[in-house]
């Protein structure tokens, strides 16, 4: 029996021992790039036709793990653990996840903090279109349809039907798809989403040109179609509130090496690129959701009275005190400092007493100082800082603001000195008067 009980304590020990490894490599506050990536495919082909995709991950240092979809030993969690700190779903036509995972499971990934990639096809099954749609995304309601673009597609020696789209207009922002200009148009053939209005997280990265639509190719077109113009988004990005992020594609050969390779042609123009701006894209990309580029922190929030060091544990009305804090941004190897002109703190109570805009000394540190309002409660220093492409900054720090004791008002004021006259005024007065009544006779 003991015997037995021994066997199952060291067994136990291993399995702990193999988990810590994973531990130590996935995503952290101070290391906060993702590192371990599970990636889910229909077919395990996929790994040589993405491999450029795959590789590109692999030499940034992540650790690729691959399965097929409907895997039955998928788990992504494990004691209460996330085994994965980012997934990507290359399985369009799935209609069921294999293992524990499921709709719900991934998105308690995703609001756990975790990002995840996702492409879809025209063959997107509802299962797909589910998470794409509980992410603000929602793909065409036909199943067939794809973007058709007549004026906008790539020149081939096939003339086709246009649905292989030479798509060029981008979101204008450095921090989501780096500082070098894709030249090259991105060559997208799937299908088209729109942006649900009522999520303010969801934004279109590369989007369909004016004249595109969202059709059946193979169909002659006799209603109006749903999705037209530049409402069309190509690939769309969200950074939830918890800073995961997440990318999502209605195409899935958008990553693939064939696309990656192609020349490309725009139609109505002479020039040829002799590459596509699809590896270029897709990386920068990459590297943006997986937290190599844009992710801020912040650290030291310290405030004092003015020509103090000491943080003290109340302020008095009218004090004049001094608050700082300093934020540094994650280059995917090491922490820089992070400059901007826009970052403010609030002196808080219900609402802002003191908005201040921080200076800084061009190495991360921001500053301001300030007067205490002449009113006393429970106050906060508050920074809430929202850009496009970074993760937001939420600080807050409690600090209870007191009035004047009974003691250390001014014993004479200014501004009462007409009273203090009048007052000494009536004394005299009065004592005028009383000798006068006393002693005239």
């Amino acid at each position: 029996m003991s015997g037995r009980k021994s066997i199952t304590i060291s067994l136990l020990i291993l399995n702990l021992l193999s988990f810590l490894p994973l531990l130590t490599i996935s995503f952290s506050p101070d290391q906060p790039t993702d590192r371990r990536i599970l990636v889910l495919l229909d077919d395990l082909a996929l790994k040589s036709s993405h491999s450029i995709f795959f590789t590109s991950l692999q030499s940034r240092g992540f650790d690729l793990d691959f399965k097929l979809a409907d895997d039955p030993s998928i788990a992504v969690k494990r004691y209460g653990q996330y085994l994965y700190d980012g997934l990507i779903l290359f399985s369009p036509s799935t209609d069921r996840l294999g293992g524990s995972l499921d709709l719900e499971g991934v998105l308690d990934f995703v609001d756990s903090g975790h990002d995840l990639i996702l492409a879809a096809d025209v063959s997107a099954s509802d299962l797909i279109r589910s998470i794409a749609a509980e992410c603000g995304v929602d793909f065409d309601e036909d199943a067939s349809a794809m973007v058709i673009d007549h004026t906008g597609y790539a020149v081939s020696q096939l003339e086709g039907d246009h649905t292989l789209v030479a798509a060029d207009d981008f979101v204008q922002s450095d921090i989501i798809l780096g500082n070098t200009k894709i030249e090259a148009p991105v060559l997208f053939k799937g299908t088209g989403h729109s942006l649900n209005p009522d999520n303010s997280l969801v934004l279109k990265v590369l989007s369909a040109s004016s004249s595109a639509y969202s059709s059946n190719p193979a169909s002659k077109l006799s209603n109006p179609p749903s999705l037209t113009g530049s409402a069309i988004s190509l690939v769309s990005v969200v950074q939830a509130r918890n800073n995961a992020r997440i990318i999502i594609s209605g195409s899935l050969d958008l990553f693939s090496n064939r696309l990656f390779r192609s020349g490309v042609q725009k139609a109505g123009s002479s020039y040829k690129f002799e590459k596509s701006g699809n590896e270029q894209f897709v990386t920068e990309l990459s590297k943006w959701v997986f937290h190599e580029r844009g992710h801020l922190k912040a650290v030291n929030l310290k405030h004092n009275k003015v020509g103090g060091t000491d943080e003290p544990s109340m302020y008095r009305i009218n004090d004049d005190l001094e608050f700082s804090v300093e934020i540094y941004e994650w280059t995917g190897t090491s922490w820089v400092p992070y400059v901007a002109n826009d970052v403010q703190v609030q002196f808080y109570m219900m609402s802002p007493y003191v908005l201040k805009t921080l200076s800084t000394d061009q190495k991360g540190l921001y500053h301001t100082s300030f007067k205490v309002p002449d009113v006393y409660g429970v106050f906060q220093f508050k920074v809430e800082y929202q850009r496009l492409g970074y993760t937001s900054l939420s600080l807050s720090k409690q600090i209870p603001v007191r009035p004047f004791r009974h003691n250390e008002y001014e014993r004479f004021i200014t501004t009462a000195f007409p009273y203090y006259g009048a007052s000494f005024s009536t004394m005299a007065g009065f004592f005028i008067f009383s000798i006068v009544y006393l002693y005239n006779k």
